[in-house]
């Protein structure tokens, strides 16, 4: 009994999958735009574009590159196009931005990015602290978004991203409810799915499969990814929560940069290295090497010299016993 359980990952874990586990699992690098608009450092255009290169070596198929907002406001990302365009040259990549208006949609298809992440803070001060707009109000956004986007002939996704989904700094609590409606009022003004963030860190698991388990009752396969931080170091523990409502995309920032201004003293998002190396534990395919992704978390550490930041795994390395799901190409 000792030795069928203390062998750790050897290749048999697809055996035991739950069902309602996927065999593969997509993790979308968020950290060149959440990750790097929350730091101090900006990183040159250089050094964004070999974190691109290198990270698609390593397997990463889905990056968002950065963000369509005025480089006055954001200097970190006022190198968004052309990150963008050097994104859009390597084969098979799926390519995303932010982009909080209209007019950072028309930047984004003209741009010709495959995904727009239109964010919408389920706290009503939240949404005015960080977007100067009601929830609402960006869901009319969102409908000019789609006018403009099929005015254009682009055939970019729009992406409505549900943030503060289980609570706010600012507001305290968020009904579940809530969190549905506005939901379900992104896709009827024209968004083409939907996500669901824990902008502050403050959900739980249990929470998590309550409000995805209804959330797919609602929408079923629109609702696409979870996003979530590991402010209160529950990050992974809700990723797990999430994948057994059948959720198989998840946002991740490299080094788990990242964070919320609102969010004072927290720690960012969930870590790249340390979601690949749980998801490829549990036999779950991620088609990331995860070798090649410490060997980028050292460089993007020379690069963020000074930034605080976080993860596990790259403390410890792989243990002997790991046996990814599939061979590297």
């Amino acid at each position: 009994m000792r030795g069928a359980l203390g062998q750790g990952n050897t290749g048999g874990a697809a055996a035991s999958r739950p069902a309602a586990w996927p065999a593969r699992a997509t993790i979308r690098e968020v950290g060149l735009r959440d990750g790097l608009q929350s730091v101090a450092t900006i990183v040159s255009t250089e050094n964004k574009l070999a974190w691109i290169d290198a990270a698609y070596a390593a397997g990463q198929r889905e990056i968002e590159a950065g963000s369509f907002v005025p480089a006055r406001l954001l200097p970190q990302l006022a190198d968004t196009e052309i990150v963008v365009a050097h994104a859009r040259t390597l084969p098979g990549l799926t390519v995303s931005v932010l982009v909080p208006n209209l007019k950072g949609a028309e930047r984004a298809f003209a741009a010709q990015a495959d995904v727009i992440v239109v964010p919408l803070s389920a706290s009503a001060l939240h949404s005015q602290a960080n977007l100067r707009k009601t929830p609402d109000e960006v869901v009319a956004e969102v409908a000019r978004m789609r006018a403009a986007r099929d005015a254009a002939g682009a055939r970019t996704l729009i992406e409505g991203g549900v943030g503060t989904a289980f609570g706010c700094t600012l507001q305290g609590a968020v009904d579940p409810a809530e969190v549905l409606r506005l939901m379900q009022a992104l896709l009827d003004a024209g968004a083409d799915r939907v996500s669901l963030a824990d902008t502050v860190g403050y959900a739980d698991p249990a929470g998590v499969r309550r409000l995805f388990e209804a959330a797919r009752r609602q929408v079923g396969d629109l609702l696409c990814c979870a996003h979530f931080h590991d402010t209160r170091g529950l990050g992974l523990a809700n990723v797990l929560a999430a994948l057994d409502t059948g959720i198989d995309r998840f946002d991740a920032c490299l080094a788990g940069i990242g964070g919320c201004p609102h969010a004072p003293g927290a720690s960012g998002n969930v870590s790249t290295e340390d979601l690949a190396f749980m998801l490829g534990s549990m036999g779950i395919d991620t088609g990331l090497d995860i070798a090649r992704l410490l060997a980028l978390r050292a460089d993007v550490a020379q690069w963020l010299a000074g930034e605080p930041l976080s993860g596990a795994l790259w403390r410890a390395g792989l243990p002997a016993t790991y046996v990814a799901p599939r061979a590297y190409a």
